[in-house]
């Protein structure tokens, strides 16, 4: 069983959604966001609660359960709060010491 994929997916307030086979599609003050899950999954919308259920016990329908299901969330996520890309640098640089090695020391 997908921990993942038994919890449900809470919809907050200003945002609403609409099945239509196993399409998804979410509606919030960021935009629009739609996700079409596998034939392996069932997506439900019941008093602003999606959940995602298997259609089987293979293991394919258990992996696209816990996917479709992070998929819904992240869908969620971006229409309410959005999404920021975060970069990292890092800078190298080469201390020299008296013996005449080098040695790269990160910062």
């Amino acid at each position: 069983m997908s921990r993942i994929g038994k919890k449900p997916v809470e919809l907050p307030s200003g945002v609403s959604a609409s099945v239509s086979g196993q399409t998804i599609e979410i509606k919030g003050p960021k935009g629009t966001r739609s996700f079409t899950a596998t034939d392996d999954v069932t997506i439900t919308l019941e008093d602003n609660v999606v959940t995602v259920t298997p259609r089987g016990k293979s293991k394919r329908a258990r992996q696209q359960w816990g996917m479709s299901r992070t998929m819904v969330a992240n869908c969620v996520k971006g229409v309410t709060d959005g999404f920021k890309k975060r970069q990292r640098y890092y800078v190298q640089r080469r201390v020299y010491l008296p013996q005449r090695r080098q040695e790269e020391v990160r910062t």
